[in-house]
């Protein structure tokens, strides 16, 4: 049987493959970071400079535990990706079964584990004081659509495994162009406050599970799981949860970095310095969609053909992908460091943090053009089945050098030694990543070739 979604993945060249896979997963970040970055702003405005922060306090909780989707999805797509390379038809509709069970089950216990918790969880994260209030009422109320989104991340991941970058774009513009609207409506009209941008979040997942159902409703997928694929099967769960781990394991990392740097903030710069850092996680989620938009492009590609065994297409994908990466970064890094002053007013007319933000955006985003190298490098791993060191590149940035850079530089150079800890990771994760990619292209798809 033909595939012929799935089997251009094999067949158009490169850089043409790259730009049609790259540029719906790039818009569907663009927007989906957009809807971060205006639902920041909406709050600032509207509710006040502290909503901000103590939605900051919140997110790495809730998208962690979402993440437990992205991991099953994103393991679960390259183990279809490479199915489907092998013209293995069966056991990616079998694995996508999986991961419906997988991310569904999970999820929830681990929803109702986190609303138990929620007195002890929110000042963990750094929701002491002004912030405790706004943090609670926000994420109550957001964790009830977090299976949700967790099944939305787990889905998206897959429906460009099979070769339809343009549907998982959809599925990201949907629930974003919603939450805008919601926000409007909610907190400015009806003036619900936090409440109101907590339910605009929650209502805007379930627009897009609504569409993702109707995309593996409608026929629109070659994946139509019977009853029977739903049964977990140990080997699937297992390979699915070797990959997945990778992703799991960076936003666990992310998360517990944010509960660092809130709290090693909190105590240096208090209240403000936290809403700098909020400023900056979206900027930096905003700023960085093209590159992102890639790796996410360079997954399906890089898993097919490794499947397909044509180990010249995957090195010259490797190739593309990083200089194609690197050229939108410097462009990203360009504007950024031109515009570091006007950002923040943006957001607040908070003098504090108007001159907080400009230095350490420059910080933040000073090692911006050499992040290709580290991101393609992991998902060259992550694509092929190479958990460990997909894993070990994941950790090196945020465990081996973030978190070790945030306790040796505030002590000396206070806040500013938290803006500092960002590029120095981002220096040494690539260099380690170079090394790693280098070996592996030479000894797994030159000496194959």
């Amino acid at each position: 049987m033909k595939y012929s979604s799935t089997e251009l993945l094999g067949s158009l060249p490169i850089p043409k493959l790259l730009i049609q896979q790259a540029i719906p997963a790039g818009i569907g970040i663009l927007v989906m970071s957009l809807n971060i970055l205006i639902d920041t702003i909406f709050v600032g405005q509207w509710i006040g400079s502290n909503a901000i922060a103590a939605i900051n306090v919140v997110l790495p909780v809730s998208f962690f535990i979402a993440a437990l989707g992205m991991s099953i999805g994103i393991g679960g797509a390259s183990i279809i990706s490479r199915s489907l390379g092998e013209q293995n038809h069966s056991k990616a509709v079998t694995t996508f079964g999986n991961q419906i069970t997988l991310t569904l089950g999970l999820t929830v216990l681990v929803v109702v584990f986190g609303l138990t918790f929620v007195d002890q969880i929110i000042p963990l994260f750094g929701g002491k004081g002004g912030l405790f209030a706004y943090a609670k009422t926000y994420y109550v109320i957001v964790m009830y659509g977090v299976p949700v989104l967790a099944f939305c991340m787990m889905a998206n991941n897959t429906i460009r495994a099979e070769g339809k970058p343009k549907n998982a774009m959809y599925a990201m513009l949907l629930p974003s162009v919603s939450n805008l609207i919601l926000d409007y409506l909610f907190i400015k009209v009806m003036g619900w406050g936090m409440m109101g941008a907590a339910w605009a979040t929650t209502l805007s997942y379930g627009v897009c599970a609504a569409y993702i159902l109707y995309f593996f409703l409608s026929g629109k997928s070659i994946l139509k799981p019977s009853i029977q694929s739903f049964v977990l099967r140990k080997d699937l769960v297992k390979q699915i949860a070797s990959l997945g781990s990778v992703t799991l394991v960076r936003q666990a990392m992310v998360s517990i970095t944010v509960l660092l740097v809130n709290n090693i903030l909190f105590s240096f710069g208090g209240e403000a310095s936290i809403t700098v850092y909020a400023i900056l996680s979206r900027m930096l989620m905003f700023a960085t969609f093209p590159i992102f938009g890639i790796t996410q492009g360079f997954l399906p590609i890089a898993g097919y053909n490794y499947g397909a065994k044509n180990w010249q297409r995957v090195r010259k994908t490797i190739n593309i992908s990083i200089t194609y990466a690197s050229i939108l970064a410097t462009l990203i890094f360009i504007l950024i460091f031109s515009f570091s002053e006007s950002i923040p007013q943006i957001f607040s007319d908070d003098l504090e943090i108007s001159e907080q933000t400009p230095v350490a955006l420059r910080y933040v985003f000073m090692a911006l053009p050499i992040i290709g190298i580290q991101l393609i490098g992991a998902a060259y791993f992550q694509a092929i089945g190479r958990a460990t060191p997909a894993l070990l590149l994941t950790l090196s940035r945020q465990g081996f050098f973030f978190i070790p850079l945030l306790f040796l530089l505030p002590p000396y150079y206070g806040v500013t030694g938290v803006w500092m800890a960002f590029p120095l990771a981002d220096l040494l994760s690539t260099l380690v990543t170079i090394y790693f990619l280098n070996k592996a292209v030479r000894k797994e798809l030159i000496e194959k070739a």
